[in-house]
C-alpha cells in the first residue's frame, strides 16, 4: 500500500486564534484603505490571494486595481502575521500530532500540505506546535489563487520529493471545509473531512467525502479513515 496524505492547516491541524484574519484586515486597510466586508466573510477553504480578491471586489475595486496592489497587501499580511502570531495563539486540534506521528511510521505513506495559506504563513502557523517537520513539501495559496488547481501542484511536488507518481485514490486530502472535499474530485483523489473547523458536520457530509470524522482524538480511527 502507498498513500500520499495531504493536509489542510486552518481548522484541520490547528487554529490560530483569529490572528490571521486580524493581520490580513490590517494589511488590506493599509494597502486599499478598507478591509471590505471582512466581518461576515467566510474564509473556509479559500486561498489567501482569493480572499483578497473577493473582499476587495466587494469593496468596489476592479480586478486591475486588485492585481496591482495585491502583492503588496499579501507581503504586508505576511509581515503582520510574523509580528503578531505568538505561540500562545496557536492550538493544535485534538490528536493531530499523534496522528501525524503514526502516519509518519506507516510503510508507504508520505505526508504533504494542501493549503490556501501562502507558504511562509503556513510555516509560521505550524512552527508553534512542532508540525513543520512532518511536511517537506506541499501546495500553497502562493502557488495558485484557485484551490482546485493546487492538487496537481501537490502531486507534482510529491513526485519530485519522493520519486513516486501518486495517482487517483493513492492520494488523500484531509480537511475541514467543503472545498477540501471537492477540490481533488476531478482527479479521483480520496477526501477525508474532519469537523474541527467552522463547517458543520452535516454540510461536510453533504459534500460526499470518503470518510467523515468528528476529530482525530482516536488515532486508530483516524488512521482507518485516512488510509482506507
Amino acid at each position: 500500500m502507498r498513500r500520499l496524505v495531504l493536509f489542510d492547516i486552518d481548522g484541520t491541524l490547528l487554529s490560530a486564534g483569529g490572528v490571521s484574519a486580524r493581520a490580513l484586515e490590517a494589511a488590506l486597510v493599509e494597502t486599499f484603505g478598507t478591509a471590505g466586508p471582512s466581518s461576515g466573510y467566510d474564509y473556509s477553504g479559500k486561498t489567501d490571494p482569493q480572499i483578497v480578491r473577493e473582499l476587495m471586489r466587494e469593496a468596489g475595486f476592479d480586478d486591475r486595481a486588485i492585481e496591482e496592489r495585491r502583492p503588496l497587501a499579501l507581503e504586508r499580511y505576511r509581515g503582520r502575521l510574523a509580528e503578531w502570531l505568538g505561540a500562545e495563539d496557536v492550538r493544535q486540534k485534538p490528536g493531530v500530532l499523534e496522528l501525524l506521528a503514526a502516519l509518519e511510521h506507516e510503510p508507504g505513506v508520505e505526508l504533504g500540505l494542501l493549503t490556501g495559506n501562502l507558504e511562509p504563513c503556513a510555516r509560521l502557523k505550524l512552527e508553534p506546535i512542532g508540525a513543520n517537520r512532518f511536511f517537506a513539501f506541499g501546495a500553497f495559496g502562493s502557488d495558485d489563487e484557485d484551490r482546485y488547481r493546487l492538487v496537481p501542484v501537490a502531486l507534482a511536488r510529491a513526485r519530485e520529493a519522493t520519486g513516486i507518481a501518486f495517482e487517483g485514490r493513492e492520494a488523500v486530502i484531509v480537511g475541514d471545509s467543503v472545498h477540501d472535499v471537492l477540490c481533488g474530485r476531478g482527479v479521483g483523489v480520496r477526501a477525508v473531512a474532519v469537523a474541527t473547523g467552522k463547517t458543520a458536520a452535516a454540510a461536510l457530509a453533504g459534500a460526499g467525502p470518503d470518510a467523515l470524522v468528528s476529530d482525530f482524538s482516536d488515532t486508530a480511527s483516524g488512521l482507518r479513515a485516512i488510509l482506507g
